[in-house]
């Protein structure tokens, strides 16, 4: 396995990830998260993948082809009243194939993901996870992540 940017090759890829996070959440929270619904279309993903504030790593196979992926977002709060300058390499979504998993594929990519924000002068990472979602909550804390802010809700 090896770790690269991902590129326009692998939108179809890509796109048959993101249908399975889709139903991971639809499945956990069918009142907020449509089924079948794409995350991204075809020109947003375009963008993403050419921006470089916006960088996807992807573990590609021995045949480069893609077994799953890292979208980031770096982000930095800038003269903000009460927040500190820090550079935050924020995982907004990580997805291996399901076929795939077990194989540390999700690891590789987390630690590199780790790197890659190190290499880019981060002073942490972040990411979000549905409550609902058991797996991925196991997998971030077996990597180590801990709680930073906690969302909570009513449903009226």
């Amino acid at each position: 396995m090896k770790i690269r940017m991902a590129e326009d090759k692998d939108i179809e890829r890509i796109n048959d990830l993101l249908e399975q996070v889709c139903l991971v959440h639809h499945k956990g929270r069918p009142d907020l998260f449509k089924y079948g619904a794409k995350k991204y279309t075809e020109d947003e993903l375009k963008e993403i993948l050419h921006n470089d504030k916006t960088p996807v790593l992807a573990a590609v196979d021995d045949n480069d082809s893609l077994m799953g992926y890292a979208f980031c977002i770096f982000q930095q709060h800038i003269d903000n009243n009460i927040l500190t300058d820090i550079k935050t390499l924020y995982i907004d979504d990580l997805c291996v194939d399901e076929k795939l998993r077990g194989q540390h594929v999700g690891k590789t990519l987390y630690e590199a993901a780790l790197d890659f924000a190190k290499k880019n002068g981060c002073y942490n990472v972040t990411l979000n996870v549905w409550s609902c979602n058991k797996n991925a909550l196991k997998f971030y804390e077996s990597c180590g992540l801990k709680p930073q802010k906690i969302g909570m809700e009513t449903i009226l």
